[in-house]
């Protein structure tokens, strides 16, 4: 079969829409609810706009994304009446939109704005003159929703369900008033689905969905004189946060974070790898209890991902005997600041702000649980996600392309490993625990431990470790999106599972791709590869690739905590967790006896 595109032959033979079709030659068709990356095509917006001549002589006028490529076709994707429709259909948009633009969150990035540029449209019509006024809900510790920027694209209740497989999103009212929100019908503050992910936020092509944005109490932080201000960030954020600066992604920008910290008036810069190399010596020793005691709950999971843990209290209560008690690499260093920091400098604690900076939306919320303080002063008083922290750079003026890049000047708590490193994507985790674990039990060291693909449908990957003569082998299993992990966690629960120990990553491609992360217009992490290799590169280039050989772990330990999953550790490390079901998961056959036509 053929069609004419453009006046370029296109020869096919499975069933295409007309916009795949125009898609594979290049040409551009605008679009903002067709997302290729979750097979998204709701057709709500309106805007692919085509000429369509059919072999029998008609031509019409026709939304590509819903229309089947058939044989004989010829098509047109720029002419002058197409380019009008689709300007018309544009400004339809514009028209109940929100257009106070200065203190929205995709401000300079709204691919709203974006194809009102790229269709010269020179102006709307009577823009947010027919709106309807809906509720914005700023209730939550980590995500905001202002309805009146959504364009009802529904690219977030299709990650919420696609990814996660929460369906906690949905599309709520009829006409003007139509817009995303809860499926709950309540502020979000009191979500019992919601695991705070964020990754919402990320597709989110408005300023709709947004993480909370806390800049103003940073900037507060730094320029109180009686405040000290101990910033930390994550090992995701070197590999991402140059793509806010114009950087290519895939670039290391450790160095360049650590003097624009110092310039904009941070008085203590520490580094997350630290704390996360300290998660592997306390969820490791953890491990091996398990695994020498017939009577432990196993397999065990991992504890790190904020996300991970909501989904779990709220949905798989019954799961909890099975997550490590371990806190994740934020919550250690936050205890840490506030506990051996003051120690080692003199400083009050009560003079310490601790200010983390994650790519993780969840983070916010993680900062805030009651478990995570002492006397009820939070360990961790701030998290900005990776966007907010590029705010608050430009807005001093800051910009990374101009910094030479310093090292960290603090002499402890500030140098990692390479297995921490690899913390910030999928299967770093459990392979930096691996590395230590094998080195315990054989004696031997391992620079690197490689998986495999997993034949398991929900398993990214998997491994098995030969522990020699007389020794089960260990088995390990990766998971990364919540609706993978919610089969697995089935699996666990009914004893089918083959895992001894199980790394859960809620976010695609781990901390990388968290709901705090660049986002790239009209594309769902994209740059997952140059940011999961960056990560890789940092490790087998560092001179330490193991946790249980950076000096600074052993001088920790050494100097305050004794030793692994001590009392001490335990008091300061470890965490508890809650069962906080209250809400129903619904799954997407419970989702179909919902939907009424708008």
């Amino acid at each position: 079969m053929k069609a004419l595109i453009n006046g370029v032959p296109f020869t096919f033979t499975e069933k295409l829409t007309v916009l795949e079709a125009v898609r594979k030659l290049g040409f551009f068709v605008p679009t903002l609810c067709a997302y290729p990356t979750l097979e998204s095509t709701p057709g709500s917006c309106g805007l692919c706009i085509v000429k369509i001549k059919y072999p029998d002589g008609r031509e019409v006028l026709s939304t590509s994304c819903k229309t089947g490529l058939e044989d004989g076709m010829e098509i047109r994707t720029d002419s002058p009446e197409v380019r009008q429709a689709q300007r018309k259909q544009l400004a339809l948009l514009f028209a109940d939109h929100d257009m106070n633009c200065m203190g929205c969150d995709r401000h300079g990035k709204c691919e709203l704005l974006d194809l009102a540029e790229k269709l010269d449209l020179k102006k709307s019509i009577a823009p947010g003159s027919y709106k309807v006024a809906k509720e914005e809900d700023y209730s939550d510790r980590a995500i905001w929703l202002d309805p009146n920027k959504c364009i009802r694209c529904e690219r977030c209740v299709e990650v919420c369900g696609k990814v996660q497989g929460l369906y906690v999103l949905t599309m709520k009212g009829a006409g003007r008033d139509r817009a995303a929100g809860l499926r709950e019908g309540k502020p979000w503050a009191l979500s019992d689905n919601c695991v705070r992910c964020g990754q919402c936020t990320v597709v989110c092509p408005t300023g709709a969905l947004q993480a909370r944005d806390q800049v103003d109490v940073a900037n507060d932080y730094l320029t109180d004189p009686g405040i000290y201000t101990v910033f930390q960030f994550a090992p995701a954020v070197r590999a991402t946060l140059g793509e806010e600066f114009g950087f290519s992604a895939g670039v290391n920008v450790e160095r360049k974070i650590v003097e624009a910290l110092k310039k904009a008036g941070a008085d203590c810069v520490l580094d997350t790898n630290f704390s996360a190399d300290v998660v592997i010596m306390e969820e490791g020793t953890e491990l091996l209890n398990r695994l020498n005691d017939k009577n432990a709950v196993l397999p065990m999971f991992t504890s790190c991902c904020p996300a991970w843990i909501n989904f779990v209290e709220l949905h798989k209560p019954e799961l909890i005997p099975h997550i490590s008690t371990t806190r994740s690499p934020q919550a250690v260093m936050g205890s840490l600041i506030k506990s051996w920091l003051p120690e080692k400098t003199g400083i009050p604690k009560e003079k310490i702000r601790s200010i983390s900076i994650m790519p993780c939306t969840a983070k916010k919320d993680e900062a805030a649980r009651q478990a995570l303080a002492k006397d009820a002063v939070p360990d961790v008083d701030l998290v900005l996600t990776v966007r907010e922290f590029a705010k608050l750079l430009k807005g001093k003026g800051i910009d990374l392309r101009k910094l030479e890049g310093q090292d960290f000047d603090t002499p402890f708590m500030s140098k990692g490993s390479g297995a921490a490193v690899i913390f910030g994507k999928t299967a770093g985790v459990a392979e930096a625990a691996a590395r230590t674990v094998y080195y315990v039990l054989t004696g031997k060291n391992v620079n690197s431990i490689q998986f495999k693909t997993s034949e398991h449908p929900h398993v990214e990957q998997e491994l098995t470790i030969d522990l020699g003569e007389g020794k089960s082998p260990l088995r390990i299993g990766v998971v990364h999106g919540l609706a993978n992990a919610d089969y697995i966690a089935d699996e666990v629960l009914s004893g089918k599972s083959p895992f001894d120990f199980i790394e859960v990553m809620s976010c695609p491609g781990g901390c990388i791709n968290g709901g705090g992360t660049p986002r790239e217009a009209g594309d769902y992490h994209p740059f997952n590869l140059e940011r999961t290799k960056v990560l890789t590169t940092i490790d087998e280039e560092h001179s330490l690739r193991q946790s249980h050989n950076n000096p600074m772990i052993k001088e920790l330990y050494k100097e305050y905590l004794g030793e692994p999953n001590s009392h001490l550790a335990h008091e300061l490390l470890h965490t508890e967790y809650q069962d906080r079901k209250g809400g129903k998961k619904l799954r997407a056959e419970d989702i179909w006896k919902e939907i009424t036509l708008c």
